[in-house]
């Protein structure tokens, strides 16, 4: 059995995370008794943009964490009343509740964009002027559905997502790796596309992934890995140490 203090003990996690959403994952890896290693095969850069009129917008929706942390590097603290905000996900809507102090539209459950569609808030949207923010290119869902429905939408994009020339061949050469993480389908592309680059892709694809959505799986399968991913319930660093921790359990007792 494991350790309840050290659930983690004698577990070694792979953290693909930019560098900057990798660090407090790390440290609860650690503090559970694992051992983290920081790969980042994602990073995330500002895009000089010209801001848009935020006065002209009905709605403005934040896509992820980085989508904030940049729109505020770009607009600064001042943020119109009357405009309200929502957020695909929990760590975003902290993230805009911590910056500009207003009130959030966010899904009570899930955190992708089928959720904040399903919200009565979003049903009834024709004629209104909705601003996404986001990163440079990513899924489509949000604003087609609400074109859909009627609504004219904008994009901001505000970042963009970069992969890091960096080796996997490391990886291999350690004693044991007991998961990947993989919080995203762009992270789990570039991780499979490096591996090739490196030539240890057949070592790749025989490695345990974490992944946070049933497309992540589906992707996982495409590409040949050879375990079906562990599904964390959600995207955050706590969901993912849980899920580890379940699956470890499971495979102890």
């Amino acid at each position: 059995m494991l350790a309840s203090d050290k659930p983690l003990a004698g577990t070694t996690i792979v953290v693909t995370r930019p560098i900057a959403q990798a660090q407090a994952l790390c440290r609860l890896i650690d503090a559970a008794g694992g051992e983290a290693i920081a790969l980042p095969v994602l990073a995330i850069e500002g895009r000089n943009i010209a801001p848009p009129p935020l006065p002209d917008y009905q709605l403005a929706i934040f896509v992820s964490a980085n989508a904030v942390e940049h729109a505020h590097r770009l607009l600064g603290g001042d943020w119109p009343a009357s405009l309200p905000m929502a957020a695909v996900g929990k760590a975003t809507a902290r993230a805009l509740a911590a910056t500009w102090s207003q009130p959030v539209l966010q899904p009570p459950t899930g955190f992708n964009s089928e959720s904040l569609l399903a919200m009565p808030e979003l049903q009834l949207v024709a004629g209104k002027r909705i601003l996404i923010f986001r990163g440079e290119g990513g899924r489509e869902l949000l604003a087609e559905t609400l074109r859909q429905r009627g609504a004219q939408v904008d994009y901001a994009e505000v970042y963009r997502r970069l992969r890091p020339q960096v080796s996997l061949a490391s990886l291999q050469a350690l004693p044991r790796v007991d998961f990947i993480t993989a919080t995203s389908n762009e992270t789990l592309q570039n991780l499979y596309d490096l591996a090739g680059e490196d030539a240890v892709r057949p070592w790749l694809l025989q490695q345990r992934l974490l992944v946070v959505s049933p497309r992540a799986i589906d992707l996982a399968r495409q590409l040949g890995f050879a375990h079906t991913p562990v599904l964390a319930e959600a995207p955050g660093d706590e969901s993912l140490i849980k899920a580890i921790v379940s699956c470890r359990r499971g495979a102890a007792s």
